[in-house]
């Protein structure tokens, strides 16, 4: 097993009080399986990818992945949880608009320490990103950005692959294609892929679907 949530908790304050977004969540994933979080906006999915990515500190309850007690981690553990084992792909892609193409997918395997030329070249290849390499992030598509966040992630071999809304913005042909592209390359590493999606379509591609409602899953 990779990834184990026990009896999750979190609130936020509200006007009124604490607003309880997470009551009690467990889950579980192994490697190599792809599990799709579904949900109203405002159940928690993302606050539950935060808190699994280490982005955010759980009020109550347990997060373990790979044996390890992420919720017992300080702020400079969890980032180095960040470089070594996870992998986040945000809905916004946050490329560095000041380094080309080639630079953003090679970032966080050079912090990770895993730069390997040879497979950030696979990957970029495998995402049509080849003759790309020496563009800025200000010259591609909206697809072809998300396609660069995609292999940033994958070049530093995260075991677990966090995806907030991947294809969130783009068109639905372009959003296929980049699901087709991320589900493959997972399986190809086997890593671990848990995703935040408001589709119906995307949610059934991936092996296992859970549904958040009111703070807890179903």
């Amino acid at each position: 097993m990779l990834l184990r949530v026990e009896d999750l908790t979190k609130s936020y304050p509200g006007a009124e009080g604490p607003v309880e977004v997470l009551r009690g969540v467990d889950l579980q994933l192994d490697a190599g399986e792809t599990l799709a979080l579904t949900g109203e906006s405002g159940s928690g999915k993302s606050t539950l990818l935060h808190l699994v990515g280490g982005l955010d500190v759980a009020d109550g309850g347990r997060i373990e992945i790979a044996g390890r007690d992420v919720t017992a981690m300080g702020d400079t553990a969890r980032a180095a949880l960040r470089r070594e084992t996870v992998g986040v792909i945000f809905q916004q892609f946050n490329l560095i608009p000041s380094l080309p193409v080639s630079a953003n997918i090679s970032f966080q395997a050079r912090l990770a320490g895993r730069a390997d030329d040879a497979h950030i070249a696979q990957l970029a290849q495998a995402l049509g990103l080849g003759a790309q390499l020496d563009k800025y992030p200000e010259q591609l598509s909206g697809g072809q950005q998300q396609r660069v966040a995609i292999a940033r992630t994958l070049a530093a071999r995260p075991q677990l692959v966090l995806a907030d809304e991947p294809t969130g913005n783009l068109d639905e042909a372009t959003a296929t294609d980049v699901l087709d592209q991320l589900l493959r390359l997972v399986t190809d590493t086997g890593a671990a892929l848990m995703m935040v999606t408001h589709s119906p379509t995307l949610a059934a591609r991936m092996s296992r679907r859970l549904h958040l409602k009111q703070g807890r899953l179903a």
